[in-house]
């Protein structure tokens, strides 16, 4: 096929119904760029030889016989970089899904299906690599076959997982909602029947099967591939059976009857050679065999002959056979006809978006489609039509900014110049000749010839530099224009809000009030992507990926876009990786700290994943998803948008603080309390011991502080959290913020409202708590809870064990009739508790990291002056508690700043030690870090989960390098068909680095891991252990000096951030000695 015409392409972006969305999918080097590529090559973009083995940008547009115009988007593989794949697949409809025919199934390719089911798009399959069954594992066709068939199973297990879910999500919800409607509940027990909802729906057309014409078999390394439709056109002439019919038999437990010319079933029972393997792959198995593995010249021969082809001589005589075999089957078996036809045939056009889908982008947050404002409803069939007419509102959903070097603007692109431009350039030139030679000869004024010319190359040169974002956008409904005004709806936009201020039939171009989260700006550029190259456009109709200039100071990384007020801004893209690896950034020269400032916004911005803060101690920090992403955001930095030499630190490890029950056993597993104890020659638990004045701390664990004026004390106890507790805790962060927003606001008389959705979710998140806190000491803990923490959000609680006091609920959102009834009063300096608790939880004291999954109960809180002097430091408090509110939803460390700078106002109650309320807070404060510091303390460390593909004769070196690396086997298996084994472990993020590298080498590139996110996990060892018994004396010596993973951590994290160490400078002195040399 030629390359195809801008002006034919403009032609076709106005029929919506020819357009298709697509996207490409798969785990890492299962072949999705070398398929990307042969498609691409088929459309004359670039070179068909050169497919497979070039990398190219994101966006193709491809043209196919039936005029359709196929916005392709390739995306990365790697696990680092899967919010890529996040953008890529909010702007499509469908979804190529590239499958290793030996791997099978991966941890990404199940990460992929999962994305493509959250946003609702279909995806097709294509099962890639399909040489390697023949020429690495040398499996016989019926053996590939089982094979084949054993891959669908598994990648139609994980489509059916995820249907599954959702369908028994969609029947429970439906059951409490029959049940809230009867008017009187049943006396016996309701039994639901779950595989009901299971049995009653149709999913048929989810799954994978190559009958449905939604499978390809392919080796795009050596451009082929076909779905079976295309078989089934070659046979049904040749056998005189009708194409429907092959099209359904070729794929199962179907043989051809010789003797009878009929096809029956039962060829596995039958030991017959099933109706695939005969008519499809023997002959690609025999292809092969004579053109790689016998090098037949005159079978080869016999095959292009029967086939109908004509290869070039060249390459009939090429030393490589690969060669001539892509020869050969890019025209018998073109991969980009089978993966395109399939396409264009399976796949929607953008008219044809289910209503399910834009309910769900519609639905920010935690707003149900139904408690959207009406006019916002409205705009759903908006969304359905999908129609380009003028009256139509325009929506486009930006998915990320991406930036462009400015010689690739096509208003910059250097062009052919004319006659005329020449002449001219030349008489310029020869001007400027002159005009340096008179200046050389010149004595009286030498700096007359520059005078002219410096301003002009310094302007030139600033406007080179500039880096230019496109925006990287789909339209969903109406016509983009260039220079149309719009309006950018920012993440937390609220059309009911927006709707009640601004006038009705109000557009962009009008001066309108302002509104949070709402700007108005002009589209100045609209392009069409070309891979490398963009095509300027005047309008782009609807169903169309777009990408628009000028937009950077609008858009920092996603936004939506409308000329319609009452649209809402589109549901937040969903990341798989979260991003964990943290390092420092400085310029290598201070005096370029501007450019790096500047290079990190750009950054920010370019990067859907990254995060870019700068933290208290004014470091500039850049966290990442992994290595990989940390390595390519670092190379950017240098090379694009600081374009300085810069110096990163180590990794900033997270780490999180936390106490556990007294432990049972010892460090020799001996049971604690039997053993003779002995004297300690370590003092650090006595140095521990010693403890202020002020501050008593019984056997119990229970401390009790008084403030430095005496004139309030606290009794503080710290309960380590079931683990399960803590997980519930940590999932739900969004709801616990909710909760406290509405405290908030019922504290200053307003109301919050929420939908009936929302209510629901913390209903359930209570009823959650209550069951796994149970037992004599949680007794009624839930409705005791103070606050969560840190940052009114974390897993940790604050608990009101104080006798008498009684405080209004954090779950007064689902308690709102029972609040009304019983009028509850806040004490005085309440806040003053719970800021203090909030300072305690986000440093603790090993090492100043936030804590997680510790309760501290107040026991006891006594104040012993007057109420008339707090008055005015309880209305300080309040203000404070809202400023700290306001930073915390702002996912900012500098919440607990603005507490300390909000508390230097309070007057009215200062003494010499300054305002009471503040010397409360840090009783408090004081008070939790000592009640952390009399139980049991350990650190948690972030985990990953590791997949590793090995084969057998490199699991030792595998496992060699996870116990090197303090990971944990989980389990191993086999795949089945293949000797690769599939290992299954978690590894400490702090050993991570580095860690891909090592396992490459030391297996020759044969294993490579895919790291992943997982879980906090408690580190066993303490780090403060000494030895304090006989047993452990006679196992670990006196010194006790073997490594302690926990101290190493501990201390390493001190280091950085400027704490005190505990260390000995030198470990063995030895006075020197100077030898003379013998004589």
């Amino acid at each position: 096929m030629g390359h195809t015409s801008l002006e034919k392409l403009i032609r076709l972006q106005r029929k919506t119904s020819s357009i298709r969305n697509i996207c490409i999918l798969a785990h890492v080097d299962h072949g999705k760029t070398t398929l990307a590529d042969c498609l691409v090559a088929s459309n004359g973009i670039i070179s068909t030889r050169l497919a497979g083995k070039v990398c190219l940008p994101l966006y193709y547009c491809i043209l196919w016989e039936s005029e359709y115009l196929i916005n392709l988007i390739d995306s990365p593989g790697h696990v680092d970089f899967s919010s890529e794949v996040s953008t890529a697949v909010r702007l499509c409809d469908g979804a190529i899904v590239v499958v290793d025919a030996v791997e099978g199934v991966c941890p990404q390719t199940q990460a992929v299906l999962r994305q493509a089911w959250l946003e609702n798009i279909r995806p097709v399959l294509v099962i890639n690599k399909i040489d390697r069954l023949i020429i690495e594992l040398k499996l016989s066709p019926q053996e590939a076959y089982t094979h084949l068939q054993k891959i669908l199973e598994q990648v139609n297990a994980v489509t059916g997982t995820l249907f599954t879910s959702k369908v028994l999500e969609e029947r429970a919800v439906k059951e409490v909602e029959v049940q809230e409607a009867l008017s009187e509940p049943s006396s016996g027990e309701l039994v639901y029947d779950w595989s009901a909802g299971l049995e009653e729906t149709d999913d048929s057309h989810l799954y994978f099967s190559p009958d449905q014409g939604n499978v390809v078999f392919a080796s795009a390394i050596d451009s082929w591939g076909f779905s079976i439709h295309q078989f089934a056109q070659i046979y049904c002439q040749k056998m005189g059976v009708r194409s429907e019919v092959l099209q359904k038999t070729l794929w199962g437990d179907f043989y051809l009857n010789a003797k009878a010319k009929k096809i029956m079933k039962g060829a596995q029972s039958k030991g017959k050679k099933p109706l695939f393997v005969q008519l499809v792959l023997d002959n690609i198995w025999s292809l092969y065999d004579a053109v790689v593995t016998r090098r037949d010249k005159e079978k080869v021969e016999k095959i292009v002959a029967s086939l109908g082809l004509t290869v070039m001589a060249r390459d009939l005589r090429h030393s490589d056979p690969k060669v001539l075999l892509s020869a050969i089957c890019s025209q018998w078996l073109p991969v980009s006809q089978a993966v395109l036809s399939m396409v264009c045939e399976k796949l929607p056009s953008p008219s044809e978006i289910g209503a399910e889908r834009v309910e769900r982008l519609m639905s920010v947050g935690t707003r149900r489609f139904d408690s959207l404002p009406e006019k916002t409803q409205e705009l759903k069939q908006v969304f359905l039509d999908c129609t380009s007419e003028e009256t139509a509102p325009v929506i486009v959903f930006v998915s990320k900014m991406f930036a462009v070097d400015s010689k690739a603007l096509p208003q910059n692109r250097q062009r052919p110049l004319t006659q005329e431009e020449i002449t001219q350039r030349r008489d310029l030139a020869r001007q400027r000749h002159a005009e340096k030679q008179a200046a050389s000869q010149s004595a009286e004024n030498p700096e007359s010839a520059n005078a002219g010319g410096t301003p002009a190359v310094t302007s030139a040169n600033k406007e080179e530099e500039k880096e230019h974002f496109i925006a990287f956008a789909r339209v969903y409904s109406g016509v983009v224009r260039r220079g149309q005004r719009v309006f950018v709806l920012g993440p937390k936009y609220d059309p009911a809000l927006s709707l009640r201020t601004l006038p009705d039939g109000c557009s962009a171009a009008d001066p309108l009030p302002s509104v949070p989260h709402l700007a108005c700006c002009t589209l100045e550029h609209l392009y069409m992507l070309m891979g490398r190259e963009l095509e300027e456009l005047e309008e782009v109709p609807a169903g169309n990926v777009l990408g628009i200039g000028g937009m950077e100071e609008f858009i920092l990384k996603s936004a939506t876009i409308s000329t319609s007020p009452a649209c809402p801004p589109f549901t937040p893209l969903n990341f798989e990786a979260t991003p964990i690896v943290r390092v420092a950034i400085e310029p290598k020269h201070p005096s370029e700290m501007p450019k790096l400032v500047r290079g990190m916004r750009l950054l920010n911005q370019a990067d859907p994943c990254a995060e870019v803060l700068i933290q208290e101690t004014g470091e500039h920090v850049l966290v990442t998803a992994g290595e990989v992403h940390l390595q390519r955001c670092l190379d950017d930095l240098r090379e694009r948008f600081a374009k300085i030499g810069i110096s990163a630190s180590k990794p900033i490890i997270p780490f999180r603080e936390t106490v556990i029950r007294p432990p049972k056993v010892d460090m020799v597993n001996e049971e604690m309390g039997r053993q003779q104890k002995v004297a300690v020659i370590h003092q650090a638990k006595d140095e521990q011991s010693k403890y202020p004045e002020g501050v008593h701390v019984d056997s119990t664990g229970l401390v009790t502080l008084t403030t430095p004026n005496k004139m309030a004390t606290v009794g503080i106890r710290a309960v380590p959290l079931p683990e399960e507790v803590t997980r519930l805790l940590e999932g739900n962060s969004e709801l616990i913020r909710t909760m406290e927003q509405f405290s908030l606001f019922a504290r200053e008389g307003k109301t919050l409202e929420i939908s009936q959705k929302t209510l629901e979710e913390i209903q359930g998140f209570k009823s959650k708590l209550e069951g796994l806190l149970q037992g004599h000491k949680w007794r009624n803990a839930v409705e005791r809870i103070w606050a969560f923490g840190p940052r009114r959000c974390g897993p940790n609680i604050l608990l009101n064990s104080v006798e008498g006091y009684r405080r209004p609920s954090v779950w007064q959102c689902v308690e709102r009739e029972k609040e009304k009834s019983e009028a509850v009063m806040l004490r005085d300096f309440d806040n003053s508790i719970v800021s203090g608790f909030q300072l305690a939880t986000l440093s603790g004291p090993m090492c100043e990291e936030p804590l997680m999954g510790v309760c501290f109960s107040v026991e006891s809180w006594e104040i012993k002056f007057s109420s008339q002097l707090t008055q005015q430091d309880s209305v300080e408090e309040d203000s404070v508690s809202q400023q700290a509110l306001e930073a915390d939803n702002n996912a900012s460390v500098k919440g607990c700043n603005e507490i300390k700078g909000g508390l230097k106002n309070v007057g009215d109650t200062t003494d010499c030690y300054g305002p009471f309320s503040g010397q409360l807070i840090a009783a408090m404060k004081e008070a939790c870090r000592y009640a952390f510091q009399a139980k049991p303390q350990r650190l948690m460390a972030a985990m990953y989960t590791c997949e590793i593909m090995a084969t057998a004769d490199v699991l030792g070196r595998v496992y060699g390098v996870l116990s090197k690396r303090e990971g944990r086997v989980l389990n191993e298996e086999m795949k089945e068909g293949t000797d690769m084994f599939i290992i299954r472990a978690v590894l400490p993020v702090a050993e991570s680095f580095g860690f891909a590298d090592e396992m490459r080498k030391r297996t020759s590139g044969l294993a490579s891991p895919q790291l992943v996110f997982s879980h906090w996990e408690v580190i066993s060892s303490d780090p403060f252990w000494v030895p304090t018994t006989e047993e452990e004396y006679l196992h670990f010596g006196e010194k006790a000096d073997s490594a302690n993973q926990a101290l190493k951590y501990m201390n390493a994290v001190r280091k950085r951030k400027g704490l005190y160490v505990e260390e000995k400078i030198v470990e063995h002195a030895e006075k020197q000695r100077t030898l003379s040399k013998n004589k």
